[in-house]
């Protein structure tokens, strides 16, 4: 898939992925241009590393100093450039021939959720995620960790307008399903026979208005009424399984 260029990152701005799954993904995409690694000798020495990559060799604790309190570095870190930008249109022409779901996430600016959403996108082979560009996290080692990996294989495509990217969406044949708690219908009385967009909106506040209206369906998901609703992680993988599962008419 081509990709726009992003502008050049300085070593002060470029983001650092821990743990050896988002570590060792990076590595393993082409597209990801690595810059540095630091791990003790122990996780460096379990892995293929190319010749020209700068490695430094640190203890526990000088990697934990190198990332946020607490995280679960696993022995590695790496300074990355952030993958360049995913068009939406090629990505719409990339799933032309198939009925791989696509996300649309309204405002979700939680990257643990954010990681975790590219997360049961890869597992479920979905096509792809949509976001906008200033409401959204950017790539960083949260995303990356709770991606475990997903981040350098599922395209997460960022817009301008969340509303015209709606739009096109339809115009690519998707049918547009917004999901929310307060729909008459649940998601699977709404999917019918063609490919499906799950747009999904923030925690608490939900989608907008304005994003509602560029659904062309509502949809709940059948919980009990012993929870108010679902974190907006759980709720994506279990609509992306209810659509990959649907019977074809």
């Amino acid at each position: 898939m081509r990709r726009g260029n992003r502008q050049a990152t300085t070593p002060g701005n470029r983001p650092r992925f821990w743990g050896r799954h988002a570590v060792i993904a990076a590595l393993a995409n082409p597209e990801r241009v690595v810059r540095k690694i630091w791990g003790t000798r122990e996780a460096l020495g379990a892995l293929e590393l190319p010749p020209v990559l700068p490695i430094t060799y640190a203890d526990v604790a000088d990697l934990g100093r190198m990332v946020p309190s607490d995280a679960p570095h696993q022995g590695l870190v790496a300074e990355v450039e952030p993958l360049d930008d995913v068009w939406l249109g090629e990505l719409l022409d990339r799933g032309a021939e198939d009925r791989r779901p696509l996300l649309v996430l309204d405002q979700v600016t939680d990257p643990h959720n954010v990681g975790a959403i590219l997360r049961s996108a890869a597992a479920f082979d979905a096509l792809g995620i949509v976001t906008q560009d200033r409401h959204a996290p950017p790539e960083s080692g949260t995303v990356a960790r709770a991606a475990s990996g997903a981040l350098e294989v599922v395209p997460w495509v960022r817009v301008v307008n969340l509303a015209r990217a709606l739009e096109e969406i339809a115009e690519a044949g998707f049918w547009r399903i917004g999901l929310t708690g307060h729909a008459r219908q649940t998601l699977d009385e709404a999917m019918g026979p063609q490919k499906v967009a799950l747009v999904l909106g923030a925690e608490g506040e939900g989608m907008r208005q304005n994003t509602e209206a560029h659904c062309d369906e509502l949809a709940k998901l059948p919980i009990s009424g012993k929870v108010e609703s679902l974190n907006v992680s759980n709720a994506a993988a279990i609509a992306l399984y209810a659509a990959v599962t649907r019977k074809e008419d």
